[in-house]
């Protein structure tokens, strides 16, 4: 699989460097979207790099070590609630996608954006769905910024042990709701999210 997906990447490297790009967080109730741009090495492949869905935590976290090391340039962005609020979650991520290429050390030639839509910038971008099965590059930002908004969520989660972070991430399961319902909103709460239920 890793081969197929570096093959993938492959095709587009013909323009010059490319980055990946990906997202981890649009749905919870709470928290930041955050987002991932990679610039992976094709002479130092990274065994493993899948979707970030279909790996095991721990087998994220070690290729989160990885990515780091080996990548040519990486940069994740967070996107918090209020700018979420302020913008609508697509405005949000659009924002964090944009913000998260133009500030790699490296200057990619062409962004591969996991999804449908690609932010408006100066780097040219093209948009792979389902890119996370497909390209290595948006594999592997997929990795960084699920690992990085599942590591801030938990944190968080020792603030505000009562919200039971650590184990829903933020996502809209039913124990959330009734936890919400005990205990309100708190200000990393996203109330765009939460209106229609009447917690805001």
């Amino acid at each position: 699989m890793t081969q197929e997906m570096y093959a993938f990447d492959a095709q587009y490297r013909a323009k010059g460097t490319v980055c990946g790009v990906d997202e981890a967080g649009r749905g919870p109730l709470c928290g930041p979207v955050c987002v991932a741009a990679v610039v992976l090495d094709p002479e130092n492949p990274i065994e493993g790099v899948n979707d970030s869905k279909k790996l095991s935590e721990k087998k994220r976290e070690a290729l989160y070590e990885e990515i780091v090391q080996k990548a040519l340039a990486y940069n994740i962005v967070m996107v918090g609630p209020e700018t979420i609020d302020e913008l609508n979650i697509l405005g949000a991520t659009m924002l964090g996608m944009k913000n998260a290429v133009e500030g790699l050390a490296v200057k990619p030639q062409l962004a591969l954006i996991d999804g449908n839509r690609c932010p408006q910038m100066e780097t040219p971008a093209q948009s792979v769905v389902k890119g996370d099965a497909k390209s290595a590059c948006i594999a592997a930002a997929s990795i960084l910024a699920k690992v990085t908004r599942d590591r801030y969520m938990e944190q968080l989660a020792l603030e505000y042990p009562e919200y039971r972070l650590e184990k829903h991430k933020g996502y809209p399961t039913k124990e959330h709701y009734a936890l919400l319902d005990q205990y309100g909103i708190q200000p990393f709460y996203r109330k765009s999210f939460l209106k229609k239920r009447g917690y805001v």
